[in-house]
C-alpha cells in the first residue's frame, strides 16, 4: 500500500447502523486513511462537519432524525465541503434528489470495497491537489514540477526513476518503503531482479540531494528492508 496526499485527508461517515460504519472504517483504514470522524445522526453528523472540519463527508440516506439530503443542505451552509451518499436506496428519485442537490458520488449498498475506494479516491482527486510540489530536505529543496534539484553548488536535473523513486518515497515520509515496493513503483507489476538498478538509482539520488553522499541523512536505509526520506519540517 502506497500512502498519498489523499490519505491525509479527514473523513466523516454518516450512519446509524454501527456494522456498516465498522465495515467501512476498516476498508478505509486499510487503504491507509488514518484521520476518520464517525456519526450516526443528522445532529451528530452536522455538529461533526462544523467542528471537525471533514475533508470529505460520506452520509447514509436514512437516519433516525431525518434523512441525508436534509444533512447535506445543514452541511452546504457552511461548507463546500464534498459529499458522497452510501445508501440502500436504489430508486432513481432518491439518486437524482442526492445528486441534484449538489452530491459528488452516489454509492448504492451492498457495494465491493474497491469500489468505495476507487470512488472516494476519483471525488478527493478532484476536489484536492498537492499544495507544493517543493520538498525540503536537510541540505536542498527538491522541485517536483520542474523535476530539479535546488542546492547550494546549483540546480540538478532529476531523471524520471529518480524522481518517481523520490516521490514515491515522499509519499511515505519517514516510513520504510520496502525494495520490492520501490521496484515495483519504477518498473511496474514484476519488480523482480531489478535490486541493483535500484541501488543504482539510490547512489546517484544521494549524490544530487545529500551534502555528504557517504553520510546519508536525508535517503536513509534501512538494511534488509528497504528506504526511508527523512524531510526537514
Amino acid at each position: 500500500m502506497n500512502q498519498t496526499f489523499l490519505h491525509t485527508k479527514k473523513l466523516l461517515l454518516v450512519d446509524d447502523e454501527p456494522e456498516l460504519l465498522k465495515m467501512v472504517t476498516a476498508i478505509l483504514k486499510d487503504d491507509g486513511f488514518e484521520n476518520i470522524v464517525l456519526a450516526s445522526s443528522v445532529k451528530e453528523g452536522t455538529a461533526a462537519a462544523e467542528n471537525e472540519k471533514p475533508d470529505l463527508a460520506i452520509l447514509d440516506v436514512m437516519l433516525p432524525d431525518g434523512d441525508g439530503f436534509s444533512l447535506m443542505e445543514q452541511i452546504r451552509s457552511f461548507t463546500d465541503v464534498p459529499i458522497i451518499f452510501l445508501t440502500a436506496k436504489d430508486e432513481a428519485t432518491d439518486k437524482l434528489a442526492g445528486l441534484g442537490l449538489g452530491a459528488d458520488d452516489y454509492i448504492i449498498k451492498p457495494f465491493m470495497a474497491q469500489e468505495l475506494l476507487l470512488r472516494v479516491h476519483a471525488v478527493l482527486r478532484r476536489c484536492y491537489k498537492e499544495d507544493s510540489k517543493l520538498l525540503k530536505l536537510d541540505g536542498c529543496t527538491v522541485d517536483f514540477s520542474r523535476a530539479e534539484v535546488h542546492k547550494a553548488g546549483g540546480v540538478l536535473p532529476l531523471t524520471a526513476k529518480e524522481h518517481t523513486l523520490l516521490e514515491t518515497l515522499a509519499h511515505n515520509e519517514g516510513k520504510i518503503v520496502s525494495i520490492d515496493s520501490l521496484c515495483e513503483a519504477l518498473w511496474g507489476d514484476n519488480p523482480f531482479g531489478y535490486e541493483n538498478s535500484l541501488n543504482a538509482h539510490v547512489r546517484r539520488i544521494r549524490e544530487k540531494i545529500e551534502t555528504d553522499p557517504s553520510k546519508p541523512v536525508s535517503l536513509i536505509t534501512i538494511k534488509g528492508l528497504g528506504y526511508k526520506l527523512n524531510i526537514r519540517k
